[in-house]
């Protein structure tokens, strides 16, 4: 296993500090290649098939899918915010706009729709029924029940988001225990698998979020590719102008960047929160490309990486709101769609246009700025609202579902689908992000500063609209950020176990295999006991039918989970 906090990969060979042959040679040279500090400075996981940890991934996927798939369509019928967004996505498919069977006109929708033509995915795939709007219809591949058919693309996203974690972590951590612990430490959280069970919009705002990162995350690794391969081949970073850079051409280009600027605008395409992210991304891209520069040894990195990255960025931006208009293309494409045309008898005071397409552009700005006043307004009080001081402490979940009846054998029984993050798991969050902090500051670690900077970009936001104005706000808020607090855990724990064994004599090493094999044991049996947790409350996850008394018990908090 590797140290969390590393910061070279596993069984790296190459010296911790420069060897003195080192010292006065140039980061290029062709006579010697790369200096050992360089090299190490610029490492990046190899690039290569690693089959073993892919079966391993497959493993914890394979997990992940089981508890999310497994009699899906419990329980029946439409649940909490199902109501209106598997109703949503149905008119997407079958409308190309959310649309109101019952009133037979376009709906008021505060959300882009992609997450809705997602969920409309399964509904295409595997039927749609509707009794109380005279809705039926038959999937295209098969028809099945329609909760399976609304809520089969939200386990599928929450079951690729697990997969995603796995490999972003083997990538930060260089450790595919670590990697595997992040992924099932994921899979067994029941405030990821309700969302991943439900047709509601954060799962797939949670994947495109954590798909960005991972794009970003592979950007980071294939520049520093780029500049190792540069210098080993006798670049010279000292001088002027673009002598002193890497090649050019297509082949270069930053195309995990530009993917992430696709993928970020897909999360801003299913909410609009996602957009609280973009800052630290940014950010982050600069950062790691400021750091490459001065490992090579660029004499302006700072200048540098404004002049040389300042437009690929712009791209990325440029790509992102193309993807967000073009999930709007049913809207815009149609004449139906909630203020897509004039119309003074539905909405005589809205200031639309007719113009060909760009008034169809105009109108749709005008929609967007309807939608955030609203969202802007919004402070009706709810009876499971609660603020972002609370979230992390499980101070308030969400109760999607609750029947007193079925079949338990006892005189009183119990069935609920609770948005409860598994205690053990999210009550760790807190500790690990101190943990965390301390750990990148003591040890100049880039993985901590991006996991701390992703988690604060957020949750900081929320608290800002609760105390500036009290906004109404949900626990399934903190949705996005939810894998970057599972990598702060991931990367304390793998501190705990310590780093391989080091150089030197046998009784070193004799003590560092003892310190881990202790750190291992305590590892393990954090995730155990995680899992049992799960376990424990898995009944309350899934909408399980328990006697009154069980899910009582399970009530930790009391009316704080009533």
């Amino acid at each position: 296993m590797t140290q969390a906090s590393t910061a070279h990969p596993a069984g790296q060979a190459e010296p911790e500090h420069a060897v003195p042959e080192d010292r006065d040679r140039p980061p290029g040279d062709r006579s010697g290649g790369l200096s050992g500090v360089v090299r190490r400075r610029l490492a990046t996981v190899d690039a290569h098939l690693d089959g073993r940890s892919w079966l391993a991934t497959a493993v914890i996927v394979a997990i992940a899918a089981i508890l999310r798939f497994l009699n899906l369509s419990h329980p029946p019928g439409k649940v909490f915010d199902e109501v209106y967004y598997a109703r949503d996505a149905w008119g997407l498919v079958d409308k190309g706009v959310e649309w109101n069977y019952k009133d037979g006109g376009p709906s008021y929708v505060v959300h882009p729709p992609l997450g809705k033509w997602l969920i409309g995915l399964g509904e295409w795939a595997f039927g749609y029924s509707d009794a109380e709007h005279g809705v039926s219809a038959a999937g295209h591949l098969v028809t099945t029940a329609p909760e399976f058919a609304w809520r089969f693309s939200a386990a599928l996203v929450g079951t690729l988001s697990v997969l995603l974690l796995v490999r972003i972590a083997r990538r930060l951590f260089r450790s595919t225990v670590l990697a595997c612990a992040a992924g099932l430490l994921l899979a067994l959280d029941g405030f990821h698998l309700v969302l991943s069970r439900t047709a509601l919009l954060d799962i797939f705002l949670l994947f495109f979020v954590l798909a960005t990162f991972g794009a970003l995350v592979l950007d980071r690794d294939a520049r520093r590719r780029r500049w190792a391969r540069a210098l080993e081949a006798g670049l010279d970073p000292s001088r002027p102008g673009r002598a002193g850079r890497p090649p050019g051409g297509w082949r270069n280009w930053p195309w995990w960047r530009l993917a992430a600027g696709v993928l970020f605008g897909c999360a801003c395409a299913v909410k609009w929160s996602a957009l609280y992210f973009l800052p630290a991304f940014a950010l982050l891209v600069i950062l790691w490309e400021v750091g490459v520069r001065r490992s090579a040894g660029a004499r302006r990195p700072w200048r540098d990486t404004v002049l040389d990255e300042a437009p690929w960025l712009v791209l990325a931006g440029l790509l992102m709101v193309v993807t967000y208009v073009a999930t709007w293309s049913g809207w815009l494409l149609g004449d139906e769609g909630y203020y897509r045309v004039v119309d003074a008898q539905r909405w005589p005071n809205a200031p639309l246009s007719d113009t060909p397409v760009i008034g169809a552009l105009a109108n749709l700005i005008e929609y967007h700025k309807a939608a955030y006043g609203f969202h802007a307004q919004l402070d009706d009080p709810h009876k499971y609202q609660s603020w972002p001081w609370q979230w992390l402490l499980l101070g308030r979940p969400v109760a999607f579902y609750w029947s007193g009846d079925g079949s338990c054998g006892a005189a009183s029984c119990a069935s609920e689908v609770l948005l409860l993050g598994t205690p053990l798991l999210w009550w760790s969050f807190l500790p690990a992000l101190v943990a965390l902090a301390w750990l990148g500051l003591a040890r100049r670690d880039w993985r901590a500063g991006a996991i701390l900077l992703c988690v604060a970009a957020g949750l900081l936001p929320w608290f800002w609209f609760a105390v500036d104005g009290g906004r109404t706000m949900f626990s399934f808020y903190t949705a996005p950020t939810l894998p970057f607090l599972v990598l702060a855990v991931t990367y304390v724990l793998g501190a705990i176990v310590g780093p391989p064994d080091p150089p030197g004599d046998a009784a070193a090493r004799a003590a560092s295999r003892d310190r881990r094999l202790v750190g291992g044991v305590i590892v393990g049996a954090y995730v155990l006991l995680v899992a049992l947790c799960f376990a424990y409350f898995h009944p309350l996850f899934v909408g399980e039918t328990i006697p009154y008394a069980d899910w009582s018990d399970r009530m930790w908090l009391d009316g704080r989970w009533i």
